[in-house]
């Protein structure tokens, strides 16, 4: 059974730049389709962006698409987040997950494994 660990999170300002990670253990990171999701307080968890199972494809929401990247390192099996260009409404409790299967979906519930979870904190 895989298992998720994010790290990297923390408190930055307006137009600044933060990079998440989601590493890895038990099952490697090429196997899986893998989604970044975020929630903040009181609101659902919502779609990211998310990387396929080949690397070959990427999807992110609008709100973040030319502001955030995935990447992955297959060698230190982790997936990678790269914020830049942070809004306060990016604030929230960043999420990685995998998916069994190789394509990309925005749909929460069809992610299998998550990780704890990491905070961002975006100040204006």
């Amino acid at each position: 059974q895989v298992q998720l660990v994010e790290s990297g999170g923390g408190l930055v300002q307006a137009g600044g730049s933060l990079r998440v990670s989601c590493a890895a253990s038990g099952g490697t990171v090429s196997s899986y389709a893998m989604g970044w999701f975020r929630q903040a307080p009181g609101k659902d968890r919502d779609f990211v962006g998310a990387i396929s199972r080949s690397g070959g494809s990427t999807d992110y929401s609008d709100s973040v698409k030319g502001r955030f990247t995935i990447s992955r390192d297959n060698a230190k099996n982790t997936v990678y987040l790269q914020m830049d260009n942070l809004k306060p409404e990016d604030t929230g409790v960043y999420y990685c997950a995998t998916r069994r299967y190789s394509s990309i979906i925005r749909i929460a519930s069809t992610y299998d494994t998550w990780g704890q979870g990491t905070q961002v904190t975006v100040s204006s």
